[in-house]
């Protein structure tokens, strides 16, 4: 990283951390993160509600493969926006096999909010990515690298090939990456590939991209030392998150225990030793609760660069968070009703998920039992090996009837929530369901939650990511 931030904004996805958020918080100097989850649905329902401001478009004016942005618009595109009655054109799901029209659209997807976000300055802009959604890692990757991403953050897994997919990427070079597969350690690894020449323009020589800082988020000094060993030099940093962050956390070391109330139990196991990080000998940001002047400074004695940040900067007027959502949960705040619950079920990863409690939401056991089943976006899918030795797809949160027919565990089913629609349905595109009625939310937040109230002065019961950068510096 040629610039070392104090604070790094989160990377909430989907949608949260949006371009806009992003583009403050690069603006004042900070290190502003755009969520890499699920954008090519995201650029894909903007359109369909008739990109009002023009931003996509404009943004897919600069894309470097003008067919495909023309086939995009084509496809998506709604002068005026849709018919509110009528549902939403879902993207195409993603396959380890090359399925070039999604991939195409994930990489003018991450083209445009990493355009979008460094847009009218010179500051680095920074994308987030979760190791567990890997279908799209290459096209999303190689989105960013056209628009000129400055750092790679990955959690949620062990990224060890990302260093080289960047490698190939810069060089508009073939890349591959290697697909968790269940249940299938004693076949043949599944290997996904991208190769640019796909999507260049005929005769269309593209010069080498610049290579962005790789910067993994960890929750352990082992990790962190096996990735320094096996990936040496290509590593700008770390991002130290503990079990307090908001989304997925890391389960806790050894056998699942949990409190009275039904969270995972954290012990002694799981605290992190940060004099691995500073032997290490490479910057770190913590990250977790780390949302306020006080723990920068505790952050910045203990050796850190400084911190990353994500609640605080959720709720600020700049999130992609529906504002309806955001003015309800900042109220919660303020009246000292913040609540939120790590779920150890929700997430059909099977990784701890934090939730925020609010009436309406699927946060609501009732609410969320009234739920239809589906699997119509499959961003969480795991593949698996069918009985005759071909990929098959499955989600935890799709029908039970489907996943059990797929070689699914029907001990993992009770409980799993479709983060999908739901995180989508977090920023104000719901999808419209068959009945009339529409997907609903499910906000993640993490446990700094109820301290957001310290960003409003006085009266106020808004904010701004200038607000949360003026308060974290002092």
């Amino acid at each position: 990283m040629n610039s070392i931030p104090q604070i790094i904004q989160g990377g909430m996805g989907a949608g949260v951390s949006n371009w806009r958020l992003a583009r403050a918080v690069s603006w004042l100097g900070q290190l502003g993160v755009v969520a890499g989850t699920a954008l090519d649905e995201i650029m894909s329902r903007r359109l369909q509600d008739g990109d009002q401001e023009g931003h996509v478009r404009r943004a897919l004016e600069h894309f470097p493969f003008p067919r495909i942005a023309r086939k995009i618009l084509d496809a998506y595109f709604i002068p005026g926006g849709r018919d509110a009655a009528k549902p939403y054109k879902t993207s195409r799901m993603h396959t380890a096999e090359s399925n070039v029209p999604a991939q195409e659209l994930c990489i003018a997807a991450n083209f445009v909010e990493v355009f979008l976000a460094r847009e009218g300055h010179d500051h680095p802009v920074g994308i987030n990515f979760l190791e567990k959604i890997q279908l799209p890692h290459l096209p999303s990757l190689y989105g960013a690298m056209l628009a000129g991403v400055a750092v790679v953050v990955v959690g949620a897994g062990i990224p060890m090939e990302f260093p080289a997919a960047i490698a190939a990427l810069a060089d508009h070079r073939p890349a591959s990456y290697t697909l968790n597969v269940a249940g299938s350690r004693a076949e043949e690894p599944v290997a996904m590939t991208l190769d640019p020449a796909t999507f260049a323009e005929p005769g269309q020589a593209l010069p080498p991209l610049a290579r962005p800082s790789f910067l993994p988020i960890v929750s352990s000094g082992t990790l962190a030392t096996m990735l320094v060993r096996r990936i040496k030099g290509d590593l700008a940093g770390f991002v130290v998150e503990t079990p307090l962050a908001g989304g997925h956390n890391a389960p806790p070391r050894g056998q699942m225990k949990f409190t009275a109330d039904g969270q995972p139990l954290y012990g002694e196991r799981d605290a992190i030793d940060l004099e691995t990080f500073r032997r290490l000998g490479l910057p770190f940001w913590l990250a977790g609760a780390y949302g306020s002047p006080e723990k920068r400074k505790e952050a910045l004695a203990a050796g850190a660069a400084g911190v990353q940040v994500g609640t605080p900067f959720a709720l600020c007027r700049e999130s992609g968070l529906a504002p309806e959502l955001r003015r309800a949960l900042i109220a919660k705040a303020r009246t000292g009703k913040a609540k939120v619950f790590t779920d150890a079920k929700a997430s059909p990863t099977g990784f701890p998920f934090k939730v925020a409690e609010l009436e309406g939401t699927l946060s609501d056991e009732s609410v969320y039992r009234q739920r239809r089943r589906i699997c119509d976006l499959g961003f969480l899918r795991e593949a698996y090996r069918k009985p005759d030795g071909t990929l098959g797809y499955r989600c935890a949160a799709e029908p039970e009837k489907a996943n059990l027919a797929k070689g699914g565990n029907e001990e993992n089913l009770d409980g799993r929530k479709c983060l999908c629609n739901a995180l989508v349905a977090n920023i104000g595109m719901p999808q419209r369901l068959a009945d009339g009625s529409h997907e609903l939310p499910l906000v993640t937040l993490g446990d700094d939650f109820e301290n957001v109230s310290r960003f409003c002065g006085g009266d106020q019961t808004d904010y701004s990511a200038a607000d949360v950068i003026r308060t974290l510096l002092g």
